[in-house]
């Protein structure tokens, strides 16, 4: 649920050049996804970007849909509300390890490594443990043009067979404040040598549009997380009110209550310093100069030299934002999106010149991968947007255009954020009408595997 609020401006013209556009749309729903891979981020950046941040109110400025993408999608939306499913059972490989001793787990999978991270979200309810469900009952989003909103189902999902996701959890439709679900998470992390997890995280009382308040879940997963050597950093959501006090105001509450936990990751950076990680998440709808006032040495609200400081890390979504992350006074920048070619900062040919630019600036440069993106369980007018995950390939390919960039470390998107299909946590085969994807022909721990083979890349100091 994270590509909203990016607003892109139009790249069309002309009449003729828009026509030239939907024929290449047309041709590239219909080759092989092989080929997509293989093709320049160029010939990718010009397809529809519409993707939006589920917990954020859709744009308003978009383009129109194509009236046959709307039609196509329409009968098999309707179907996906509601259809009944049944569960397959776990790969028996998968289940051993899920259910082994956890120091016998530790000792057969590598250490964590602390530059491979993972965004984590902790906004899932059943009635067990929440007394009802949470996010898994997701609303199928509206379309922001009445017209093509009207092609297609309205309504929510109903858990537990029908969820607000593509892909079924191994787990079900699971609390995430259950303690099971929190070991078996960080179980599923230790074996893909995550070493870092970045929690989405609200302030008290706060929340996204479709969740509840959530800050009282952190100490259960960092008690988890610190069971299994893994450390947990803070990815900050754009909250209500959020500026620069307000962020001030976050940071010494996440500092003064999770500070000295054994799990809070620290970077101890080239001086010495060990400072905690801070990502965040739409970085670019506040100003550089309102972001320098809390980032930048003697401001008003400045966090530098503070007991409070730490290492900031802006979104990069468009290329001007590489400047205005570096005004501001930002440690570093992340891309966040799984979507090869929806963003300038997303686009994986343009991470070697964004590396490149941090090393001349002092910035640190994490590159977001993913094992892939589909979310037309929620958006059903989206699959322009989706990006198939190809057995792997997609994922492995992301990964090595980040080791190539000269990155030491990476972010993960995501572990669990099955709403928009990026998660690497286990899924399990469901049938239905039209069925739940899953991993097959691979097992459901598939991109746990991949995630630690590739880890092992992802090493030294995060700046030159």
């Amino acid at each position: 649920m994270k590509m909203g609020r990016f607003r892109r401006k139009s790249c069309l013209t002309a009449l003729a050049f828009a026509s030239f556009i939907f024929l290449i749309v047309i041709i590239l729903k219909n080759a092989s996804q092989d080929a997509f891979l293989d093709l320049p981020d160029a010939f990718v950046e010009g397809l529809p970007l519409k993707v939006n941040k589920v917990e954020h109110k859709q744009p308003q400025e978009q383009q129109q849909e194509q009236q046959s993408d709307m039609n196509n999608n329409a009968d098999a939306a309707d179907a996906a509300i509601a259809a009944p499913v049944t569960d397959k059972p776990l790969d028996t490989k998968d289940t051993k390890d899920m259910n082994m001793d956890a120091d016998a787990l530790m000792a057969k999978y590598p250490a964590p490594n602390y530059n491979v991270h993972a965004f984590y979200y902790v906004w899932y309810g059943s009635p067990q443990f929440d007394g009802k469900y949470i996010h898994w009952d997701h609303p199928v989003l509206p379309h922001w043009d009445e017209k093509v909103a009207a092609a297609f189902p309205k309504g929510r999902h109903s858990p537990p067979d029908d969820i607000g996701a593509n892909f079924y959890p191994a787990l079900g439709a699971y609390s995430s404040r259950d303690p099971a679900v929190i070991d078996a998470h960080m179980r599923q992390m230790r074996m893909a040598a995550i070493g870092v997890l970045a929690v989405s995280w609200y302030p008290p009382g706060t929340s996204d549009d479709n969740g509840e308040a959530s800050d009282n879940i952190v100490p259960l997963i960092m008690d988890a997380a610190h069971k299994y050597q893994i450390k947990v950093a803070f990815h900050i959501e754009p909250f209500k009110d959020r500026n620069e006090k307000t962020m001030f105001d976050s940071v010494k509450y996440i500092m003064e209550k999770y500070g000295e936990h054994p799990a809070f990751f620290r970077y101890t950076t080239g001086t010495g310093k060990a400072l905690p990680v801070y990502y965040i998440y739409d970085s670019y709808l506040l100003n550089e100069e309102d972001w320098a006032l809390f980032l930048k040495p003697n401001a008003p609200h400045s966090v530098r030299d503070t007991p409070y400081d730490g290492l900031f890390l802006g979104l990069l979504v468009e290329e001007k934002h590489k400047r205005s992350i570096l005004s501001a006074g930002f440690d570093g920048m992340y891309t966040y999106f799984a979507t090869n070619g929806f963003t300038y900062g997303s686009s994986y040919r343009n991470w070697k010149s964004v590396k490149v630019f941090c090393d001349d600036h002092s910035l640190i440069f994490i590159p977001s991968v993913g094992p892939g993106y589909v979310d037309t369980s929620i958006r059903p007018w989206n699959s322009q947007n989706t990006r198939n995950r190809l057995k792997g390939r997609y994922y492995e390919t992301a990964l090595s255009a980040a080791v190539e960039s000269g990155s030491r470390v990476v972010s993960v998107t995501s572990f669990n954020e099955w709403h928009e299909g990026t998660q690497i946590e286990m899924a399990v085969p469901k049938v239905g009408s039209p069925p739940y994807l899953d991993y097959s022909p691979r097992r459901p721990a598939a991109y746990l595997e991949i995630t630690r083979k590739w880890a092992e890349k992802f090493t030294g100091d995060w700046l030159f």
